[in-house]
């Protein structure tokens, strides 16, 4: 398990190898990858994870370098890190010894010449109690002596003028003599007064002199500084990026069950309390590694089905009969649908429109600090922060719900599909698929005006239409329909709640997505799950989707229980997993989904099911038994350069593409977004405040002339809300959910050209 041999290493050499480290009387000794280098001895668990995850980091140039026995040595940094290593021989150990003494040599001659050798003030260490005092002492003194040289420069200028003016007097007096026996006098008084002129002007430059010296001596003591200075900030940065992980890592174990996996279930061994004092603070992911909080157990396990299961029939998903022993034909969707469907329609020759872009301009590279405008929002609601375009893409919410049709063949496939359990596995690969875009998309859609909408019209090139329009403000909601010549309707109502926490920013989407479908009446519902942008104040941006969705079809009572796993650092999962199983109303399972909801879902057809073993935490998972997996849906690929145009996928790129003939309240239209969109980000950010302040002036006009006709005595009751223009809020007496319905009319607005109706929202 040892190193090969290496040579004795030199000061600037980088070290590296293996050696055990202690991390507690549960685990003891755990083998560390150690890489030594520039005076600092950080560890990983392994050399893969030298790029992205530092375990610990101790600076030799303050540490204490110990021996214990043969192989055994102790680095401690004065209480705050101690690190208990053992080399596997003692030839290994004395390598690391001579590297470490040479490393920490070097480091604290480093930090000597870090310090102005000629300067008049002690160095003071930053790691003193009284670090901050001391530097400002001598900042004020510094600043004392400067300002006296500088009052002496002060005193020599008005003295060289005043010298200099008796001195053109006395030489123009001389100039002006003309008898020889004063000429004598005269001369020696303007011998004089050069005399005192001479002396003057060498105490100025004297004095000049000086505090050019000093200048320059402590501005390169405060360069020095400086780098410092910077130094110290890429690492605090580098720190509290780590320690935001940790924070979030102790928060989900706090929140789930702490458990000890089957190999430390002795009860001697369960008690969390007898940890070693040896254990230090920087290997606080080892204590922590075997209870994983996020990493909750599967609720299933699916294995290989019986070879006798694929000899017999396999499909009866279309009820369609089949003497054929492949799992291929006996669960390839497509192919059994069509093929049993004779009244299926022949794919249709689209014809498309126009031909959509394909690119917009690149994203400007402008620095904006977010924590300036982000610590004084903690807490609040983002639908309320007033935020400068920095932050946003530009898309407004109302494309970015249009985008969830980015995978609208789902449905269409969905629609021919004779079975009710099939067409809920299409539902669930839809429903999946519409987080896909939002993985690298970090940035924030705009929030629409009230009275706002969003037309997007595929109807020859995809076969389907669809409207969105914001039909509230506070809280934000937009109603979405859209419907297909396939035989499709999609609608949803979705309200955001979102907080900002500090190092993240959790998005709740509220209301429901509902999809009928028209030849069999079936009809879906489901709600989507919450978003979380990690890394708010430092580290790169990064998103997750977690939580739970019930696909119901209220027709037959069939449902699918989706699972989106949160990211866990401890899981050995794929991440941004997502399972999910189809059950019929009685609750038997038919269909198992699995995938992830960024690049694609699979289902496999379930034969067999059975009690399994007891998971982590006592309870009993179900064995299915499936046949083989076939993939159902895959992300599209994104269009080339799209990390310069805010990872936008090839729909994307088009939604905000100029048409003639959308309503004036299209977000096409909308002055800030467009600027976004060209690079002009000043400009949009003074048009998106003259917007909001537009908006809020009609908001308080609406509510005064709600109030004058609340009040009057002919009209009664309390003030009237704002009305959709397009949707209408009813009950739905399906799913018993109250929504905003479209009612009609856009359409034919559009065909007539007539938009005499729309509110002036831009």
């Amino acid at each position: 398990m040892s190193e090969p041999k290496s040579p004795t290493p030199t000061p600037g050499d980088t070290y590296k190898g293996w050696l055990f480290k202690w991390t507690n009387y549960i685990k003891g000794y755990q083998r560390r990858w150690f890489v030594l280098s520039n005076g600092l001895l950080s560890y990983y668990r392994t050399q893969a994870e030298m790029g992205h995850t530092c375990r610990g980091t101790i600076n030799l140039a303050t540490a204490n370098i110990a021996v214990e026995d043969s192989c055994n040595f102790v680095i401690s940094n004065g209480g705050a890190q101690t690190y208990h290593l053992k080399a596997s021989s003692e030839v290994e150990r004395q390598r690391w010894i001579t590297a470490l003494e040479l490393a920490k040599a070097k480091a604290v001659q480093m930090q000597a010449e870090s310090d102005d050798s000629g300067d008049d003030f002690p160095a003071v260490s930053p790691n003193s109690g009284q670090g901050g005092d001391c530097r400002n002492t001598e900042i004020q003194s510094t600043l004392r002596t400067l300002n006296s040289k500088v009052e002496d420069l002060a005193t020599c200028n008005d003295l060289i003028v005043k010298h200099g003016s008796a001195l053109q007097r006395s030489l123009s007096e001389l100039e002006g003599l003309r008898v020889a026996v004063d000429m004598g006098e005269k001369v020696k008084q303007v011998t004089e007064r050069a005399t005192l002129f001479r002396i003057t002007s060498n105490a100025m430059i004297n004095a000049c002199r000086d505090f050019l010296s000093m200048a320059q001596s402590h501005s390169k003591r405060w360069q020095k500084a400086l780098q410092t200075e910077r130094e110290q900030r890429i690492r605090l940065e580098e720190t509290l990026e780590q320690l935001a992980k940790q924070h979030n890592h102790l928060e989900r174990a706090f929140r789930g069950a702490t458990v000890l996996p089957p190999s430390f279930s002795n009860p001697a061994l369960g008690n969390k309390g007898g940890v070693s004092g040896k254990a230090d603070a920087s290997d606080e992911d080892d204590d922590n590694e075997f209870f994983d909080a996020m990493e909750e157990p599967a609720e299933f396990i699916t294995v290989p089905a019986d070879p006798k299961y694929h000899r017999r029939s396999g499909s009866n998903i279309s009820g369609i009969s089949s003497e054929t022993g492949t799992d291929d034909q006996s669960v390839n969707f497509d192919e059994l649908s069509l093929a049993s469907n004779p009244e299926s329609p022949q794919p249709l020759e689209l014809e498309p429109v126009r031909q959509r872009r394909t690119r917009i301009p690149d994203k400007p590279n402008y620095y904006l600090n977010l924590w300036s405008i982000m610590k004084n929002c903690i807490g609040k609601e983002l639908s309320k922060i007033p935020m400068p375009v920095n932050f946003n893409e530009p898309l407004s919410m109302l494309q970015r719900l249009s985008e969830d049709l980015e995978y609208y063949e789902l449905l269409d496939k969905a629609a021919k599909s004779h079975s009710s359990l099939e067409q809920m596995c299409y539902v669930a690969a839809f429903t999946v698929s519409s987080y896909s875009t939002t993985v690298h998309r970090t940035g924030k859609p705009f929030n629409p005006l009230l009275g706002e909408t969003f037309e997007l019209d595929r109807h020859r090139e995809c076969g389907y239409r669809s409207l969105c329009e914001q039909v509230s403000h506070h809280p934000p909601a937009a109603a979405h329909h859209a419907f297909s010549e396939k035989g499709w309707t999609l609608r949803q109502e979705i309200t955001l709640a979102s907080k900002f926490r500090g190092k993240y920013l959790s998005i709740m989407p509220l209301g429901s997505i509902q999809c009928i479908f028209e030849k069999s009446n079936n009809h879906y519902s489901w709600k989507k799950v919450t978003t979380t942008v990690h890394n708010i104040i430092v580290g790169k941006l990064w998103i997750d989707q977690s939580g739970e969705i019930d696909v119901v079809n209220h027709k037959t009572g069939d449902r699918c229980h989706l699972k989106f796993a949160p990211y866990s650092y401890f899981s050995r999962d794929v991440p941004r997993k997502v399972t999910g199983v189809v059950t019929d109303k009685d609750g038997k399972a038919h269909y198992v989904l699995s995938g992830t909801w960024d690049e694609k879902m699979e289902f496999s057809k379930i034969m067999q099911s059975s009690k399994g073993e007891n998971g982590t935490e006592g309870k009993q998972r179900t064995v299915y038994q499936t046949l083989k997996a076939k993939e159902i849906w895959r992300k599209n690929p994104l269009p080339e350069g799209a990390e310069n145009m805010y990872y936008f996928s090839s729909l994307a790129l088009t939604l905000n593409e100029p048409e003639e003939g959308v309503a004036p309240t299209d977000s096409r239209r909308r002055p800030d977004q467009r600027l976004m969109e060209e690079g002009h980000w000043d400009e949009a950010n003074a048009e998106k405040q003259r917007l909001e302040e537009k908006q809020r002036s009609t908001r308080r006009e609406r509510e005064r002339e709600a109030v004058k006709a609340a009040s009057s005595p002919e009209e009664g009751g309390h003030p009237d809300t704002y009305q959709a223009l397009w949707f209408e809020k009813m009950d739905d007496p399906v799913s018993g959910e109250t929504l905003h319905i479209y009612k009609g009319g856009y359409w034919e607005a559009k065909e007539q050209g007539n938009w005499d109706m729309c509110p002036d929202v831009f």
